[in-house]
């Protein structure tokens, strides 16, 4: 190399050497004059790519001159330019030139590349100080502020390199992605521009620029770049996760899974390609997958709390609340200003009737983002829960009026009342948005709630064909209804049921904590709401909702039963203890605790058999009536019978069997049997049955019911605030000739 001109620097920095390591014949501050004819060989053996026999001669002239810190500077290039951890070397050089801002430099790129970000800063800010107008290392220290989560800063610094050097295409695209880090994707799309003027085929530019035309609203332009771009570079795993949002956004929920599979095929660590299949996949109903997926990325970047968000919403989707009320509370210590993590703790804890807290936590996501439709949505159905209906349509319009396409505010609305005829502008609005490219998960939302409206104007044909097509994108985004797993389980429960009986007697005595458990069980929408929310007006009754709790008793139940009856029976006791802690801890001073979860029909001898002292409600309804208003109502978290006519009467059938076989087995002081018709027809000659099966004294508030306050969350908050009528009894004549596959229903024994 020939002293004095402006050759690359060896270390690959892509800065001149002279400006970089130094070179021979310039005098260090108090280094002995040895030591720079010295270096003059060792950076030929580096320019000829001679790079252990460069480290080997530099560390023999340190070890007789090691106070040089030039010399430590050109070891700590060969060691990099091999690989090698150059730490000590490069913290040495720092500490030996401490006037020299290269050295701080290369100390700053160095641990900027490993991730050290607070380091890297630190020597950067030395470097600058010494020279502040190194475009170089005004970038480097824009990098490492934009990582540290300052991309204000971070483009002051971007702006004063460029200003220094203009045409530095990497600066340009850097200042768009941290005006993306800062959600200002227009901005973006201006130095997105500015640096494809310079680099104008650049993948990596036009991928950035896709990206942020798709998050300013231009999803047009953004699909017509990213298409071509992926023509020109197939392998760009950026542009397959871009193309996958675009068309994720359009509801092409199998072309994105396809996009998001080719972006994590080619970057398998690419953390974001990870966490948007998870999502698509979660929307589209493959759970497990997608839980796979979310625990990948959190594996590869455990501090990310986006991915921790994500995970929590897939296990509030899965109905793991307490592992999703977790996931959330980690991305706040990760995060503390996140509304969506504020958000999703919200839900959790409105999912576990902890209504004043998921306020609490809706109005931090709405002190962070005030015009946040979903947080504005919350909390008008917290306000709903609550029975606060016009409260909470206020809030569903403001959640519209902020996003017009927000198709959660349009089906809150329809059922949080009885739509009439005059809510032309709430019709006009949902046609006009479900005419439109929507998710499936928008469409089903849209559909049932235009099914709604023309239901309750007495438009049954519109009502049902909009019904159906909720249902049939419903049942395309999901697993089918497995009939022959349903019927196994029964026979199992049956089976297990018939030892666990026979240690009943013995549990008789128990101790139960205080109150006494009513559960309240039947089909969907056969009335147990409406039971629960009589009884809960009793001042001695706290109506505890659905609690979640026999379907997983019931497996650890079954693994005791394969050990043998003995384990099953030391078992029992166990779950009866944890079902009655979990059950009874809200309860307070009152004496009976309902749980209206209506599947637990499937556990009744069970639950019998764990507590004897438990009493069961058995809400019946018209069979064509029951199914008809579960195929109309939209379920989260239902088995997909719901979405199947011929399931639905299959599933109905079943229950039917089984309640059948509960009465033969159950002891007839601990089942009431209660028709839904009846009730209705003539509330207080029920509620009177009710309350003295739940040895209770009678008490008007519980014909009341409609006024007591409390926090409702089922599908049925709005009915069970009304006073009784029997307008929806008979409803399936409406539907009749529609109804083929569940009219076999009408001859099932009683």
């Amino acid at each position: 190399m020939t002293t004095g001109r402006n050759e690359p620097c060896p270390c690959g920095s892509g800065k001149r050497f002279k400006h970089c390591c130094g070179m021979p014949g310039v005098a260090e501050p108090g280094a002995p004059p040895t030591a720079h004819a010295d270096i003059t060989p060792i950076v030929a053996l580096i320019e000829n790519g001679q790079l252990a026999q460069a480290e080997a001669a530099a560390q023999a002239l340190l070890g007789t001159q090691p106070e040089a810190g030039r010399a430590w500077k050109v070891l700590s290039i060969t060691q990099m330019r091999q690989g090698k951890d150059a730490t000590a070397s490069l913290t040495r050089a720092a500490e030996l030139l401490p006037q020299d801002a290269e050295a701080h430099a290369n100390l700053g790129g160095w641990l900027r590349q490993r991730g050290e970000w607070q380091g890297a800063l630190e020597s950067l800010r030395r470097s600058l100080a010494l020279e502040h107008r190194n475009p170089d290392v005004l970038s480097d220290a824009a990098d490492v502020q934009r990582a540290l989560g300052r991309p204000r800063e971070a483009i002051t610094l971007y702006q004063t390199a460029l200003q220094l050097e203009p045409r530095r295409a990497a600066a340009l695209n850097n200042v768009g992605n941290a005006f993306l880090d800062l959600e200002e994707p227009r901005e973006a799309v201006r130095w997105y521009d500015r640096a494809l003027t310079l680099l104008p085929n650049d993948p990596q530019i036009q991928c950035n620029l896709a990206n942020a035309l798709r998050l300013a609203g231009e999803p047009a332009r953004s699909l017509n770049l990213t298409r071509r771009l992926l023509l020109q570079a197939p392998q760009l795993a950026m542009a397959h996760n871009n193309l996958g949002l675009l068309l994720m956004a359009q509801g092409e929920a199998a072309g994105a899974i396809s996009s998001f599979r080719e972006a994590v095929r080619l970057a398998p660590q690419h953390v974001p390609a990870l966490l948007n299949l998870g999502g698509a996949l979660k929307e589209s109903g493959q759970l497990p997958e997608a839980l796979a997926l979310y625990s990948r990325a959190l594996e590869l970047d455990p501090r990310r709390a986006d991915a921790q968000e994500d995970l929590g919403y897939m296990l509030l989707e899965s109905r793991r609340i307490a592992p999703a009320e977790a996931a959330f509370r980690r991305a706040l210590a990760l995060k503390a200003d996140s509304a969506r993590a504020h958000l999703g703790l919200a839900t959790t804890l409105r999912v576990q009737r902890r209504a004043a807290d998921a306020e609490a936590s809706c109005e931090r996501a709405l002190g962070l983002q005030p015009k946040n439709p979903e947080a504005l949505a919350l909390l008008g159905e917290l306000h709903a829960d609550r029975g606060r209906f016009p409260e909470a349509r206020a809030q569903f319009e403001r959640a519209i009026a902020v996003q017009p396409d927000f198709a959660a505010g349009y089906a809150s609305i329809a059922n949080l009342q009885r739509m009439r005829i005059e809510d032309k502008s709430w019709l006009a609005g949902a046609s006009a948005l479900l005419s439109r490219p929507l998710p499936a998960a928008q469409q089903i939302q849209l559909h049932f709630a235009l099914g709604k409206y023309f239901d309750d104007v007495a438009r049954y044909d519109e009502a049902f064909a909009h019904y159906r097509q909720a249902n049939e994108l419903t049942r395309s985004g999901s697993a089918g209804y497995d009939r022959a797993r349903l019927e196994a389980l029964i026979e199992n429960v049956r089976r297990l049921c018939s030892v666990a009986l026979q240690r009943a007697p013995a549990l008789a005595g128990v101790p139960l904590a205080s109150a006494q458990p009513l559960i309240i069980i039947g089909m969907p929408r056969s009335g147990t709401s409406l039971a629960e929310q009589i009884l809960a007006s009793h001042p001695d009754v706290f109506g505890a909702g659905e609690v979640r709790f026999w379907d997983r008793a019931f497996s650890v139940l079954e693994r005791e039963a394969h050990a043998g009856a003995d384990a099953l029976a030391q078992a029992l006791p166990r779950v009866a203890h944890d079902y009655s802690a979990e059950l009874l801890e809200p309860a307070g001073a009152a004496l009976r605790v309902t749980d209206k979860m209506p599947a637990n029909f499937l556990y009744a001898g069970v639950i019998h058999a764990a507590l004897p002292q438990a009493r069961f409600i058995h809400m019946q309804r018209h069979p064509l009536d029951t199914c008809l208003s579960i195929y109309f109502q939209h379920f989260f978290n239902v088995s997909p019978y719901a979405s199947d006519l011929s399931g639905l009467a299959h599933y109905y059938t079943q229950y039917r069997r089984l309640m059948g076989y509960w009465r033969q087995v159950l002891p007839p002081e601990t089942l009431l049997e209660v028709p839904y018709e009846g009730l209705v027809a003539d509330p207080e000659l029920w509620t009177r049955r009710m309350l003295e099966f739940a040895g209770l004294p009678w008490d008007s508030r519980c014909l009341e019911f409609y006024q007591t306050e409390r926090v409702v969350i089922t599908a049925s908050r709005w009915q069970v605030r009304q006073k009784l009528h029997q307008g929806s009894s008979g409803r399936w004549r409406n539907y009749e000739k529609h109804l083929g596959p569940l009219l076999p229903l009408l001859d099932l024994p009683a």
